[in-house]
């Protein structure tokens, strides 16, 4: 099974960015947890702060993962085309959230990939991840 974790603009900078919201662990070792504790699963990881290499990344494998959890940020928010990108293909993508959404900003509460996921797992930390991975299995 291959599953892609995909993250957005200014999730480079977990453990350092406003760890009050986001916490004090990197992306990068919450990651080599995951692929230890699920073995069995090819667990491939893309980060980018980059609207169109994230369509791109989503063109690229979304005929042939079995899976996507996708952190987009902010891009959630303002991004008609990651979420019509998202509709394009038929691997199945679930929305996460770090933080839950809907505490935060109004405009926080609109998604433009939601409509087009297979779900959506917010505010559990870094476990809203490994909560996307248990959809898949």
């Amino acid at each position: 099974m291959n599953i892609i974790i995909i993250n957005g603009p200014n999730l480079n900078l977990l453990g350092k960015r406003e760890p009050e919201v986001y916490g004090s662990h990197s992306f990068e070792s919450y990651f080599d947890t995951l692929r230890q504790k699920y073995i069995s699963i090819n667990l491939h990881y893309f980060q980018s702060n980059i609207e169109g290499e994230l369509i791109d990344k989503l063109h690229e494998i979304g005929f042939s993962y079995d899976g996507v959890v996708l952190n987009a940020g902010a891009y959630t928010h303002t991004s008609i085309a990651i979420g019509d990108a998202i509709k394009a293909i038929s691997t199945p993508v679930v929305e996460v959230h770090i933080s839950n959404t809907f505490s935060r900003e109004e405009f926080r509460h609109q998604s433009f990939i939601a409509p087009n996921a297979k779900g959506i797992v917010t505010g559990f930390g870094l476990k809203s991840y490994e909560l996307a991975l248990f959809s898949f299995l």
